[in-house]
């Protein structure tokens, strides 16, 4: 699991394969007549987002759009006939979502091509007639919103490139998920922070450790719900509310979910003002895992990796993770454990991630580093 040795060296040419995997995969497709909205009635979250509040610096979200244009390109995990999901979870306003189209098809809302959004609310359309997309598709949805709108909730970095009225962005507006039929293996939540959000990894090459794991798991859905800065306890204005907070609409509102895996609290440790109580941090995950086993849920928890090389690390916050680690290790918070700690770090100087998986700051891996967290979760805790 540490990824040394023969082990790393298979690690490395795993995401080297993984890296060319994601340059070939299929885009979605029109279906011929028995596409529409056919096979399964089951759907599941194929993609899906978090979001986030717009603040000041956010000017298109804090601004909002008045006949505007979004265009959202997506990777799928599962495939099967698709339907959307919008969110306006921080809205104060109803915001009049349509006509969209996705893979170029038109997208109705109980047979309407528009639909109001209700602020704090959600909004799914039907199965897009004739569309069927492929396992690993990438799908792009393109939604006018004829405002004005208002700010729009959204998910400010998904590390692929979007555009809004023609400009890029890297940012996605009211759309939360894609939704499919033809998912036939683990269906993942991952309620993460930065380093699942995929920090670290190049914007548009797939490579974030969801990805890679979901490309493990032929027939999978993984969602990622990663948000940078985010924290299991505390909420930010930036960063969005804490795990705790968002639990309910970010991981148990979605269709079809088996596992939901935790992977937050390095922001809890080093992000100002830090927590320094290791039992806090327990309550706060032992709180998540009664909800999820409330809801049907398995429950799957990673360690906190190492972050020595980061610029906020202190000896006083390193034994605070550990000591979260080793209660975490016991199998007495999570249903299973997830040991990213035990992947990424280095041996030699265990506070500090090996430097083939450091991205250069010490807190997130680069490539290599997210195909070693891929690697370590077993599948068998997934089911």
């Amino acid at each position: 699991m540490s990824g040394r040795g023969p082990a790393r060296r298979g690690v490395l040419t795993a995401a080297a394969g993984l890296a060319a995997v994601a340059a070939t995969a299929p885009r979605a497709h029109a279906a011929g007549p028995s596409g529409g909205g056919a096979g399964p009635s089951r759907w599941t979250t194929s993609w899906a987002t978090a979001q986030t509040a717009p603040t000041a610096t956010d000017t298109v979200a804090s601004a909002g759009l008045t006949d505007g244009t979004c265009v959202a390109n997506v990777r799928l995990s599962a495939g099967g006939a698709v339907r959307l999901r919008y969110g306006h979870a921080f809205g104060t306003l109803p915001v009049l979502v349509g006509p969209v189209t996705a893979g170029g098809l038109p997208v109705t809302f109980g047979g309407r091509r528009q639909a109001w959004i209700a602020a704090g609310a959600s909004l799914t359309s039907d199965p897009v007639a004739g569309l069927r997309a492929a396992e690993a598709a990438r799908l792009t949805v393109e939604t006018r919103l004829p405002g004005p709108t208002g700010p729009l909730s959204f998910h400010r970095n998904t590390h692929a490139s979007h555009s809004v009225d023609g400009e890029h962005t890297t940012s996605v507006f009211l759309l939360t998920g894609v939704e499919v039929t033809g998912a036939h293996g683990p269906v993942v939540a991952v309620l993460g922070d930065s380093i699942t959000e995929g920090v670290g990894t190049p914007d548009d090459a797939d490579l974030r450790w969801p990805d890679q794991l979901a490309r493990r798991l032929p027939g999978s859905a993984v969602a990622n719900l990663g948000i940078s800065g985010n924290r299991l306890l505390l909420d930010d204005a930036r960063f969005g509310p804490g795990g705790q907070a968002r639990f309910d609409r970010d991981v148990l509102s979605l269709p079809g979910l088996r596992t939901v895996l935790v992977h937050l609290g390095v922001n809890d440790l080093q992000q100002p003002p830090s927590q320094t109580d290791p039992a806090l941090v327990l309550a706060g995950y032992r709180q998540l895992v009664l909800r999820a086993r409330n809801a049907g849920l398995r429950a799957v928890g990673a360690t906190i990796a190492p972050f020595g090389g980061w610029t906020r690390w202190t000896p006083e916050l390193e034994a605070v993770r550990q000591r979260i680690n080793a209660a975490v290790r016991t199998g007495r918070v999570f249903d299973a454990v997830v040991d990213f700690d035990a992947a990424l770090r280095d041996p030699e100087r265990p506070s500090l991630m090996l430097p083939a998986y450091d991205s250069g700051d010490g807190l997130h891996p680069n490539p290599s580093g997210h195909a070693a967290l891929a690697a370590a979760v077993d599948r068998r805790h997934l089911l």
